[in-house]
């Protein structure tokens, strides 16, 4: 690893194997379908509190909005918000934070697809005259969240955010849409953390490399 790449993330290069699976603990029954642990749980809690110092600092005397984009954002969303109050309590500058829930779907298997699809409730107007912050878990092309900030946009919020945990490093990205970079990454299909295939390994604590015969055995 080494710092720093797009908008300040830690950047992983593409030759990183992650570690070795013995130098840590993990649900055995994913024996077989991770191949390494690429970073570990407490990397990435460290990295979330230093997000929540800089969002601290930019958002200034700012009520926030919280928009969490479920499933995979959860725990990074969950981490971050509790870093912010811990830091909120801990100084003169109470940030208020109120947190809302989008869920979208755009991945069949480990491919990203071209369509964005919201699923539940599409009204947003609780963004209206606020400052939002957009917490995904992770960035590839970057067409889900431009499709996403464009349909946040129309409710009309005083300023909007991007808080992505994981920004991967492709050549057709759609420009630098994330304001916060927990870590860039090569193009690899990750699990862990919240992070899923096909809605298993969310149980993971670190982020993982799947492996192939974990991609096959969970396959749709």
């Amino acid at each position: 690893m080494e710092n720093k790449g797009m908008n300040g993330g830690i950047v992983i290069k593409d030759d990183w194997p992650g570690y070795s699976l013995d130098l840590f603990t993990y649900p055995e029954h994913y024996h077989e379908d991770i191949e390494s642990v690429y970073i570990p749980h407490g990397v990435i809690m460290d990295r979330i509190e230093r997000l929540a110092r800089h969002i601290m600092d930019d958002i200034g005397d700012h009520d926030l909005v919280v928009l969490c984009v479920l499933k995979g954002g959860y725990k990074f969303c969950s981490d971050l918000v509790e870093f912010i109050k811990v830091l909120s309590r801990n100084s003169s500058k109470y940030l208020e934070t109120r947190v809302e829930f989008i869920r979208l779907k755009s991945y069949l298997n480990d491919q990203s697809t071209e369509d964005l699809h919201i699923i539940g409730s599409q009204d947003l107007s609780f963004l209206r005259g606020k400052v939002g912050i957009v917490k995904h878990a992770i960035v590839d092309t970057g067409k889900t969240m431009k499709a996403l900030l464009k349909h946040v946009e129309t409710f009309q919020p005083k300023m909007v955010k991007v808080a992505g945990l994981l920004v991967k490093r492709i050549p057709n990205m759609v420009g630098s849409l994330t304001d916060y970079v927990g870590f860039e990454i090569p193009n690899r299909f990750v699990v862990g953390y919240a992070l899923d295939y096909n809605e298993y390994f969310r149980d993971l604590n670190h982020i993982c490399v799947i492996s192939e015969i974990g991609k096959m055995k969970y396959k749709v």
